[in-house]
């Protein structure tokens, strides 16, 4: 049977630097990151080819070797950003995809061949088709972009409060089959997939290989073992079918940014005392 791979995402280090960052997963013995790639950790916004661009990506790359740490998932903010894939405005979807195929550059540089995506919210007043087509549109352009870099771009299904777009598996085929890159892979986010009242079993009988990432949380994104989730009928199906990709502890709620690191070590305790973590 295949050892399940965990990772851990950096969003809850919203309110600490970079260097606490590191240290804290250094502690949490977490080798491989999924790393939330903006402020206060890493600067899109940086011009290229500047000093302050290059000393930003080499600060990153010396403190991962450092502490023999690698980022397995590149993950853009595009929720809560000023940023759209599906904006009736051009040039505001433009700008989005000129932010990812810059996330996608940088990704590379940092050794990471992994691009996180999601579909955002189409506005909710107009034709959700209208959404729907600006949405494949842009992410056309992206997976090519990506394509020619050899990155894949993982596509998350969001909640309905999130998002009217891409928000259960009927919506992560159509997306995919609409896109029609094969360097478009699935991310299968746990929580959503329970607020959608599906299984784990349907994703994996849909995608196989093609899903790439998934990420893990009890209820509401809370610890591990807090919440009402079945974390151990997940685990157990993947360990079933000797799932070999990464399973990334996204604890993302704002009841933890004030001392990430209990929140993550909680999880991992979880994950210890049930077997599934060494």
């Amino acid at each position: 049977m295949t050892r399940l791979k965990f990772s851990a995402m950096t969003v809850s280090y919203i309110q600490y630097s970079l260097d606490y960052l590191i240290k804290s997963f250094d502690r949490l013995k977490i080798d491989n990151i999924e790393l939330w790639a903006v402020l206060p950790h890493y600067d899109i916004y940086l011009d290229k080819n500047t000093d302050l661009y290059n000393n930003q990506l080499e600060k990153i790359k010396n403190k991962l070797k450092e502490n023999n740490m690698k980022i397995v998932m590149f993950t853009p903010e595009t929720l809560a950003y000023p940023y759209s894939y599906s904006h009736p405005n051009e040039k505001i979807r433009n700008r989005t995809v000129e932010y990812m195929e810059k996330a996608c550059d940088d990704a590379l540089d940092l050794g990471c061949n992994q691009v996180f995506i999601n579909s955002g919210c189409g506005l909710r007043d107009i034709p959700i088709e209208d959404s729907w087509k600006n949405c494949v549109d842009s992410l056309k352009k992206i997976c090519k972009y990506a394509k020619n870099l050899g990155i894949n771009i993982v596509l998350e299904q969001l909640q309905p409060y999130e998002s009217n777009l891409v928000i259960n598996l009927q919506d992560c085929i159509r997306m995919k089959k609409d896109v029609g890159y094969d360097n478009l892979k699935i991310c299968l986010d746990l929580v959503a997939m329970e607020v959608a009242n599906e299984k784990i079993e349907d994703y994996f009988n849909t995608f196989g290989d093609d899903i790439a990432h998934i990420h893990l949380a009890d209820s509401n994104h809370e610890i591990l073992g807090d919440g009402n989730f079945p974390i151990d009928k997940y685990l157990e199906y993947l360990e079933s079918i000797n799932f070999d990709k990464y399973i990334s502890l996204e604890i993302n709620d704002s009841i933890y940014w004030n001392d990430p690191e209990k929140s993550l070590r909680e999880s991992i305790r979880w994950l210890k005392d049930n077997n599934y973590m060494q």
